[in-house]
């Protein structure tokens, strides 16, 4: 990896070097003279194309109502279309769903997600989200591609152990080991081989299996259970400067808000020191709402029992149905600051 200088980012005095465009620490977008307002979009790499259907045409201006001309510019007021990358959404049953937005002060979406459900209500959900490290290179490709490539592999096994439980829940987590070493791979592949700075990305997913609820962790993307009739459960713990500071008692308000917040200690990418997921498992007995979540939403409501209570309500006022309790959380999001991408994913158990 080239060395690069090291200083400080002049919002937090967090360390940065000089091919960082964010502040890991707080998220700050830099330039050479301090952190900048979003108003440029410089985004000129690529990105992998969503399932958007040959028809996909731009909508009206976000911002004024305007025709979007073929620069993809409004013709009216001259602010940049939107994206299909910036907000999309899967549903790929009734029951589980999931919407991955950009946020409100950076200029391209890094977040992604990875859906996948069997009809039946609460039989087999995947849920995959990946947040990509805005300090990288090309994160939001390797994000987008880790994401789906762990959701193949997850999707096409369906190991069921020796016929007990224990068995059971090893042949799971194997899955989900796999699925991290595709996430892994597919984020090598789309690093350029002499980046001063290579693609990486958060890793976190959930399998579902009749009752079976096991979830992987790789960074600070998080999942939670929220059972209705008893106690919250965040099923996951962070790979991060935080986390370590709150296990040595600090208090978790101070830890997440501090100068290093956002630096987490484990990722997926070419530099990553160890990219296997910590796993935990539990049997879901009963209705509840399983979420898996970047911390563009856990931001703004860490903890487990106030996050369940703005999903209830959140569910409540939207009739129970994922994806628009999904997407009215992303607004919530949106509405405290939005300052990261934020993705949301749910399953209604």
């Amino acid at each position: 990896m080239t060395s690069t200088t090291q200083t400080v980012c002049p919002s937090c005095g967090g360390p940065i070097s000089e091919a960082d465009r964010f502040c890991e620490a707080c998220g700050a977008e830099l330039t050479p003279t301090g952190p900048s307002m979003p108003a440029i979009d410089t985004d000129t790499e690529p990105t992998i194309e969503l399932n958007t259907g040959a028809s996909a045409v731009p909508g009206p201006c976000r911002s004024c109502g305007g025709t979007i001309s073929a620069d993809g510019y409004c013709e009216t007021c001259g602010t940049k279309a939107t994206k299909p990358r910036d907000h999309f959404s899967e549903q790929p049953a009734p029951w589980v769903a999931g919407v991955c937005d950009r946020g409100i002060r950076h200029s391209r979406n890094e977040d992604a997600l990875a859906v996948a459900a069997d009809p039946e209500p609460g039989s087999r959900a995947l849920l995959v989200v990946c947040d990509g490290v805005s300090s990288s290179l090309d994160s939001d490709v390797a994000s987008l591609a880790a994401a789906r490539a762990a959701r193949d592999v997850l999707v096409a096994g369906h190991a069921k152990g020796l016929g007990t439980e224990s068995s059971r829940n090893s042949a799971v987590v194997a899955r989900l080991k796999a699925a991290a070493d595709a996430a892994s791979d597919a984020v090598l592949e789309n690093t350029s081989p002499d980046s001063p700075n290579p693609a990486s990305c958060t890793f976190v997913a959930t399998v579902l299996e009749d009752g079976l609820l096991v979830a992987g962790v790789v960074g600070d993307s998080r999942a939670y259970w929220f059972p209705d009739e008893a106690e919250a459960v965040a099923l996951t713990v962070d790979d991060s400067w935080a986390a370590e500071l709150i296990a040595t008692g600090v208090p978790r308000h101070e830890a997440e808000t501090g100068p290093q917040a956002h630096a987490i200690t484990r990722w997926l990418g070419k530099d990553a020191p160890d990219h296997t997921p910590r796993t935990t498992s539990l049997n879901v007995t009963g209705p509840g709402w399983l979420l898996v979540c970047s911390d563009g939403l856990w931001n703004y409501c860490s903890e487990a029992a106030p996050l369940a209570d703005l999903v209830r309500q959140t569910a409540a006022a939207n009739g129970g149905e994922p994806l628009a309790t999904s997407s009215a959380l992303v607004d919530w999001a949106n509405a405290q600051g939005g300052q990261d991408n934020i993705t949301v994913a749910l399953a209604r158990i």
